[in-house]
């Protein structure tokens, strides 16, 4: 009789006050569990989480250690849920009261995000100011940029020696930024060459790439009005092999002896190669590649490098174009707006952790 009363004295205590719900801030199929601890939880093995689907038996579906509040449950959206969390000690389990049924849905806006949902208001905000304003006949100031300023220099070198001029993309894809951005710079420098009459080679190393460099060259020429000037011999489609389309390209420059080249786009060790050959023809240079480690090779051996942003920053530049410089005009202005937000929020982490009177003590 005595050992029946002391068990039910020292009954093991269930977790109190469960509730579950759908996960925030989710694409559904999650429901969240949490309790507050057992008075008891500091001698028990942990918590047992129990679920009900629809009205039929508990079943257990996780488990957590001592000292846990919660449990997140993977679920259907399309099912309702009750659970059941009980304090598990040996062989003996305290169970809590079921909850209300809950299931789980999908949010269509992630309230942690709210942040960055600011951010790309202001920035997007910002670049479309500046295209108003470029709209609007407003000379908006970018730096200069040597290497673009040349290329007037390098089609009227070559124009007046009556050679070609030989523009590489490198050995990227259609989809690399890289390329992209050279795609761009090649639609102004063929509206130049065009504009001259001096012929334009462009030897490519990738079947996607070139079809689109094609048809760039194409509508450059068109749009100036002189559809007549494009010889689709001129822009071709070489090999996709690294070294193989170097010493093509290589073979091209020694036999044609264009007057000027531009290494613009993608670029791997096939860099030197390229830019060490066009040197020794003679012909004014400029390259330009997001590849950091490529760089330093195009400064050694080319007259003009672009270095960085300045590569993405070349069809406006070149081309003057309103949209084109009102969105990097915004862009840099949102760099700005980054950085000063970074140095301000450091400095209060800073002042914070190291009060200034502290400093002087």
């Amino acid at each position: 009789m005595t050992f029946f009363f002391l068990a039910g004295l020292f009954a093991l205590a269930p977790p109190t006050d469960v509730h579950a719900f759908d996960t925030p801030n989710d694409g559904g199929g999650a429901v969240t569990i949490r309790w507050h601890i057992s008075p008891d939880d500091e001698t028990i093995e942990g918590y047992e989480i129990y679920r009900s689907e629809g009205g039929g038996d508990f079943e257990l579906v996780g488990f957590v250690g001592s000292g846990r509040t919660s449990y997140e449950d993977d679920t259907d959206d399309s099912k309702e849920y009750v659970y059941k969390v009980a304090a598990l000690q040996n062989s003996q389990t305290a169970y809590s009261e079921p909850t209300p049924p809950v299931h789980s849905k999908s949010q269509w806006f992630d309230t942690t995000s709210a942040n960055l949902l600011i951010g790309v208001i202001i920035f997007c905000s910002m670049i479309l100011y500046f295209i108003n304003q470029a709209k609007k006949g407003k000379v908006l100031h970018i730096r200069k940029i040597s290497g673009l300023d040349a290329v007037d220099e390098a089609v009227g070198r070559a124009t007046e020696m009556g050679r070609p001029i030989l523009y590489s993309m490198g050995i990227g894809l259609v989809d690399y930024i890289a390329t992209i951005a050279s795609f761009n710079i090649l639609g102004e420098i063929a509206k130049k060459t065009g504009q001259f009459e001096t012929s334009l080679i462009v030897p490519t190393s990738d079947p996607v790439v070139y079809t689109v460099a094609r048809e760039i060259v194409k509508e450059s020429y068109t749009t100036i009005g002189r559809p007549d000037l494009f010889n689709q011999d001129n822009v071709y489609f070489v090999t996709d092999s690294q070294f193989a389309y170097a010493a093509a390209v290589d073979g091209v420059m020694l036999r044609e002896k264009p007057a000027a080249n531009f290494f613009i786009g993608y670029f791997k060790a096939e860099s030197l190669i390229l830019a060490e050959t066009g040197a020794s023809t003679g012909a004014i240079q400029i390259a330009g590649t997001d590849q950091v480690t490529q760089l330093p090779f195009f400064v050694t051996a080319c007259d003009f490098t672009l270095i960085g942003e300045e590569l993405y920053a070349a069809s406006a530049y070149i081309s003057k174009e309103p949209l084109l410089l009102g969105a990097i005009k915004g862009e840099d202005l949102g760099k700005v707006v980054i950085f000063t937000a970074l140095t301000i929020a450091s400095l209060i982490g800073i002042l914070t952790r190291f009060p200034v009177l502290s400093l002087f003590e």
